[in-house]
Order: C-alpha cells, then sequence, then structure tokens
C-alpha cells in the first residue's frame, strides 16, 4: 500500500501570485509543512504587475494533495491566485553559477570545451576563478556540474529555483483582475444610483 501511494506522486510547479506583504512566505511554506509534503525548490519575485509578487514552488505530491495545498494557499488573504501545473503545462527555466579554479581551467582546454559543449556562458576570469553561468532544465545543468566536477576545478556551485511562466496564451491572473475591476465597477455604479 504505501509503495502504491508513491508511485502517485508527481513533480508539481505551483504558481502563486500575492500582494507583497511581510510574513506570507512564511504562511505558504507552512501549508506544505502541515501536509508533509517537502519543497523542492521555490522562487519569489516581482510579476509583470505592479505591487504582485510571484512564487515558484516545486514539490512532490499527489494530484489529491496539490489540490489541497493550493485551495488552503489560495485562502490566504493576500494571496490573489494560486495554480499548480504539471511540466507539461509550463515553460521552465532555472539558472546555475559555477566558480571555476583559472589555474586549472588554463591548463586544461577540455573544461572551456565542456562549457562551450553545454551552452554555457563564461561571465567573469581573474587570476584565481573563472565564473561561468548556464541556464537551462535541471537534467543539463546537472550534467555540466558533474562533467566539470570530474575535471575537479569547481569551487562553488549553486541553482537556482525553478522559473515558469504557463503555456496558456493568457495569464489566469489577467481574467482574474479584470473579474475584480469588473465587479468593483458594478458595485461603484449600483452605489451611484442609490
Amino acid at each position: 500500500m504505501e509503495q502504491e501511494k508513491e508511485q502517485e506522486k508527481n513533480f508539481y510547479t505551483l504558481i502563486v501570485f500575492s500582494e507583497n506583504f511581510a510574513g506570507l512566505l512564511n504562511q505558504v511554506t507552512a501549508v506544505f509543512t502541515r501536509r508533509q509534503v517537502n519543497i523542492e525548490s521555490l522562487n519569489v519575485s516581482a510579476s509583470s504587475i505592479r505591487r504582485v509578487h510571484k512564487y515558484t514552488i516545486t514539490c512532490w505530491s499527489t494530484e489529491e494533495q496539490i489540490q489541497i495545498i493550493t485551495k488552503q494557499i489560495e485562502k490566504r488573504i493576500d494571496v490573489l491566485q494560486a495554480h499548480y501545473f504539471t511540466d507539461d503545462e509550463v515553460f521552465i527555466q532555472e539558472v546555475a553559477l559555477y566558480k571555476l579554479a583559472t589555474p586549472k581551467v588554463l591548463e586544461n582546454p577540455d573544461i572551456s570545451k565542456a562549457v562551450r559543449k553545454h551552452g554555457a556562458q563564461i561571465m567573469e576570469v581573474n587570476p584565481t576563478y573563472t565564473v561561468v553561468c548556464k541556464a537551462g532544465m535541471t537534467e543539463e545543468i546537472m550534467s555540466l556540474y558533474f562533467t566539470l566536477n570530474d575535471y575537479q576545478c569547481v569551487l562553488q556551485y549553486v541553482r537556482s529555483g525553478r522559473i515558469a511562466i504557463t503555456r496558456s496564451c493568457t495569464e489566469y491572473l489577467d481574467e482574474f483582475l479584470e473579474e475584480r475591476r469588473r465587479s468593483y465597477e458594478e458595485l461603484q455604479a449600483r452605489k451611484g444610483e442609490a
């Protein structure tokens, strides 16, 4: 029975739009904690809409569990909207930075070839270290890391959380905000008539 539950889990990307108030991140992550669902990655940034922030959260979960989590997050006062997606419903990207030992990079041309082969960019070179940047999917980023690590030249490595946009032609939040605007205008019109 326990094995069946493991097989039902899928990787989901949850996108949450909220107003930018202190403490909301803690409330959102608490929903996952209460459900004992581990967050794999978390990215928070300003969205294209002024004063609205976008949280991109990934986790392994059952569909039933992610539906409950999404509803509980949407109940938060400062949350405007929350939706969950599978990988085929969103465009996704991550970014990684690799700090490499410059002396090793200079003595072994295969390291530079590996960087180019993986489509990464060299951002800075100085006598001590070389910084490389790679954008892509987790597998591509990790592939470059393992390749560079084999050359024993990696001094530091960091990978961002996932960022994502939907494949839909319209933004769900745009529809939601337009509906709220119409409701507000109708309410104001009714008040004006009274």
